[in-house]
């Protein structure tokens, strides 16, 4: 792998590397744990059988009762009941696209110098037979609900290979390309007011593109400091504590609002009353 592109053959790659591929013309990359076999570990949004995708059914459809659409590998599509973890075999996983592998433990400068997110990080990886490890089991178990910013392929391909997990939902999660995504527009928000001591265009352009690289840099997960190390028996665990926690959060808003209604109301009987006792 060169400095500018993670592009291998398919001899280069072994068990346990993050692979990944690009979709609709390098709109975005899909990425997925390599097990070995010709086969590919990946996370995928559920979807219906009427769904509009352009996704083979048996990405989303596929479980342990139902025969494989792949004509080379029967157990290709393989997932369980009401999960976005797949079981694929190499070619349906790519697609008839490039085959990539992302980078771990690369230095700040290495990390900084690629301008695309989701191509590498900081932390580094887990021995091979953790990763696959990790990998086997949340094919049995799942990864949770599919969230395009906060738990994504890419990010279900990160914890894979590091165990790694965010605390705290809200915002983007590990995902560098969901951090490029927002970092590219929020960087140009922040560097608007700029223009004024900047006027040059070139000037601009620089201090736009300085700080999209560091906001993709302060929100890798080799350097911030809202993960923690999860074992991927203790997943389901944490998922559901994350979520019941989401769930106390909407009700306590829920309550709020409830109290504010009932004060307005009360108020405005009050008002009531007052012009009443004033006719």
């Amino acid at each position: 792998m060169g400095l500018i592109s993670n592009r291998v053959e398919r001899s280069q790659i072994k068990p346990g590397d993050h692979i990944y591929t690009y979709r609709a013309v390098f709109a975005y990359s899909h990425h997925g744990i390599f097990v070995g076999g010709s086969k590919v570990v990946h996370f995928r949004p559920q979807r219906t059988l009427h769904s509009n995708t352009d996704t083979p059914p048996d990405f989303y459809g596929s479980s342990s009762s139902n025969p494989s659409s792949c004509p080379v590998f029967p157990d290709c599509g393989f997932k369980q009941l009401n999960s976005g973890v797949v079981l694929s075999c190499l070619d349906c996983f790519l697609r008839n696209g490039s085959l990539y592998c992302f980078d771990y433990g690369v230095t700040p400068s290495v990390f900084l110098s690629r301008v695309r997110g989701g191509t590498c990080t900081t932390a580094t990886s887990d021995s091979f037979d953790v990763v696959i490890h990790r990998a086997m089991y949340l094919l049995q178990n799942g990864f949770g609900n599919y969230n395009v910013f906060q738990n994504n392929c890419e990010d279900f391909a990160l914890y894979c290979k590091t165990g790694l997990l965010i605390v705290d939902r809200l915002g983007v999660g590990r995902s560098g390309q969901a951090t490029s995504v927002i970092g590219a527009p929020l960087a140009a928000i922040l560097s608007s007011p700029l223009k004024l001591l900047m006027p040059s265009p070139v000037g601009m352009a620089v201090m736009t593109a300085g700080m999209y690289t560091m906001s993709r840099y302060a929100t890798d997960i080799g350097v911030r400091t809202d993960v923690i190390k999860v074992a991927v028996e203790d997943l389901p665990l944490f998922l559901e504590s994350m979520g019941s926690e989401e769930e106390d959060d909407d009700e306590d808003e829920d309550e709020d609002d409830e109290e504010q209604e009932q004060e307005q109301t009360s108020t405005k009987k009050n008002e009531d009353s007052k012009l009443l006792v004033a006719r």
